[in-house]
């Protein structure tokens, strides 16, 4: 039921991979709740992140890096990023300012240009990292694309929080009268299960080289309180060869037990209570193309 005088919205941050989307999500929302890296394509799955006032919710749709796949993950990693665009009140494309328009944006574009009624903000992300006096010129690249209309311009820097809240108090300002979706104290739509597994898959980005990363799928198998004790909690992280095993668990377990240390503080930060964690790793051979692989470990045609 809608408060009098109430607004709502769903707003997409769309974007090629690595620009800051997360990022910027995780400084609305004021928590973690979607992981990052310097690692391109770290956000798989679209992953809503909401944002209440006593005036408005705005649900925010952070969204994987659009790219050409190469694999199945990486199809319904674009399908969907792109399925956001039709479910959204308004679109915030994301750039980098420290970054050239390359053909990425451009392949972006083009399909934000079949997106007519639903307005496309141009966020300039990472604005910390280069002079004011470049921002003209910045924005210049990406003015001026015929069939393209932006309804609004906006240089930030989610690092710092730049012109952040700005950028939230304008799309809130065209948002229309509409229910409180979720409860005031709710950060995100995904279950505890979901960010639990983003987490540990965040530190194995960390500490793994560029082979890694795009093999690595985490399942949660077990989440239990043993009365008042700590939580205990069991994960599998899943790779696709031989070799990738031995990298995550690192010689004598030296990387898995970072992985774990690094993931149990994060997850204990989350639940607010001490935890046990438990990892192990297992080999599935081209999972990435596996449709009942995908499903199983959470990559469902379901969810675009």
């Amino acid at each position: 039921m809608s408060k009098d005088g109430f607004k709502s919205g769903f707003v997409a941050i769309v974007g090629r991979p690595n620009v800051g989307k997360s990022t910027l999500m995780n400084h609305i929302v004021g928590e973690k709740i979607a992981i990052m890296s310097n690692k391109a394509q770290t956000t798989r799955n679209k992953i809503q992140g909401i944002y209440t006032t006593d005036e408005e919710q705005i649900v925010f749709i952070d969204t994987p890096g659009i790219h050409k796949p190469q694999n199945s993950l990486g199809d319904f990693m674009v399908k969907s990023a792109l399925s956001a665009l039709h479910e959204a009140d308004a679109i915030w494309f994301v750039v980098n300012a420290d970054e050239e328009r390359g053909r990425g944006d451009d392949f972006i574009i083009e399909r934000l240009k079949d997106v007519k009624t639903t307005p496309v903000y141009l966020v300039i992300n990472k604005i910390d990292l280069v002079h004011p006096n470049e921002l003209l010129d910045i924005i210049a690249t990406y003015q001026g694309i015929e069939g393209m209309e932006w309804a609004e311009v906006f240089p930030i820097s989610a690092k710092t929080g730049a012109n952040v809240q700005e950028l939230i108090d304008n799309v809130a300002g065209k948002l229309e009268a509409g229910p409180q979706y979720f409860p005031a104290d709710q950060i995100t739509d995904h279950p505890e299960r979901f960010v639990i597994g983003e987490l540990i898959r965040e530190k194995v980005l960390q500490l793994t080289s560029q082979e890694v990363p795009h093999s690595v799928a985490v399942v949660i198998e077990k989440i239990e309180r043993e009365s008042d004790e700590k939580i205990q909690i069991q994960a599998t992280i899943v790779v696709d060869r031989p070799g990738q095993k031995s990298i995550i668990i690192g010689k004598q377990g030296a990387v898995i037990k970072q992985i774990g240390i690094r993931a149990r503080k994060d997850i204990e930060r989350l639940l607010g209570d001490r935890v046990n964690l438990t990892t192990w790793v297992k080999v599935e051979e081209r999972w990435r193309d596996k449709p009942q692989a995908l499903q199983s470990y959470g990559y469902s045609a379901e969810d675009y």
